[in-house]
């Protein structure tokens, strides 16, 4: 089968065009031909030889990818059988394998893709949409609670707008001024401009705030975060103080890395199904084109999200 390997840390040129062995399946996998996959900032991160490279770098072949979307091949599973059409986030954060026409997959890590959807809206509806739910069921988040998501428009952001509108809050979604009326249609109560906004003047505070920036912007969202309120932050290496940052005004911080879970991506598929969420994709691109929607991930501009077609 075809799969995109990585050979070396560093840049897209590592990223190759390989033939290797299509993978055997053990007891509670399933063998899935891909349709379409997702890719996420920590696929970058990975390849330039940060995000999970060094947990990954001894694997041969290393295969970078997690977001998934296609056909059940062969089963050796008692939850799936032959052609069903499956999604999900598999294997993270280990060896997802997913730039490959064929990978093997646990059960517990896929659920049935809604017929209302396409491949391409599964696979996007993957590691970002998990991170959006496991961030806020952490937070719990109640019924007319006050929830910041940054960065709106990206991958996590727009998913997290529409989950925390589904479980009731209201909703402050942050972005570019140029992305104001996509956050605002995801569902959006009101939109922050954050590069002409006055963090330490704001009256309003939130109970909840998503953090996917890290950095500073833990400093400013730390201003308008609600004494006994809750700030999760989720980009690695950017958020080490987020706790104790929190602690100062009372609050709580956690730092939160997602993890593959079936029955989240159930969830998922009723929300699909029902129309309470959507995924937005940003661009398309070939399998064989995967350096260029690297490249594209890179600029730090995508509204929603990047998905790989086979």
């Amino acid at each position: 089968m075809k799969a995109i390997i990585l050979e070396n840390a560093g840049g897209t040129e590592n990223l190759k065009l390989r033939e290797v062995e299509k993978p055997n399946i053990k007891e509670g996998e399933v063998l899935v031909e891909l349709k379409s996959i997702s890719i996420n900032p920590i696929d970058v991160k990975t390849r330039s030889g940060k995000g999970a490279f060094q947990k990954l770098k001894d694997e041969n072949p290393l295969i970078l990818g997690w977001d998934i979307s296609g056909v059940v091949v062969e089963t050796n599973s008692s939850m799936f059988k032959l052609n069903d059409e499956v999604f999900g986030m598999i294997n993270f954060p280990g060896h997802g394998k997913g730039y490959a026409q064929f990978v093997a997959a646990s059960e517990n890590h896929l659920a049935l893709k809604p017929k209302n959807i396409n491949f391409e809206e599964a696979a996007a509806t993957t590691l970002a949409a998990l991170t959006a739910l496991q961030a806020i069921q952490k937070a719990e988040i109640k019924e007319g609670q006050n929830v910041l998501i940054h960065a709106a428009s990206g991958g996590v952001g727009h998913f997290t707008v529409q989950i925390a509108k589904y479980f009731g809050a209201s909703v402050t979604g942050t972005s570019s001024e140029k992305n104001r009326d996509f956050v605002l249609n995801l569902g959006a109560n009101q939109h922050i401009d954050y590069k002409n906004f006055d963090w330490g003047n704001s009256e309003e505070k939130f109970d909840f705030i998503l953090d996917t920036i890290g950095g500073e912007n833990i400093d400013n969202s730390i201003k308008v975060l609600k004494e006994g309120g809750t700030i999760i932050s989720i980009p690695s290496g950017l958020n080490d103080d987020v706790e104790e940052k929190a602690a100062s005004v009372n609050a709580n911080g956690f730092k939160m890395l997602v993890h593959s879970d079936g029955k989240d991506m159930e969830e998922f598929a009723k929300l699909l199904e029902e129309g309470f969420i959507k995924p937005h994709i940003y661009k398309t691109y070939q399998f064989n084109e995967m350096s260029e929607a690297h490249k594209e991930l890179e600029k730090g501009r995508t509204v929603g999200k990047i998905v790989v077609n086979f």
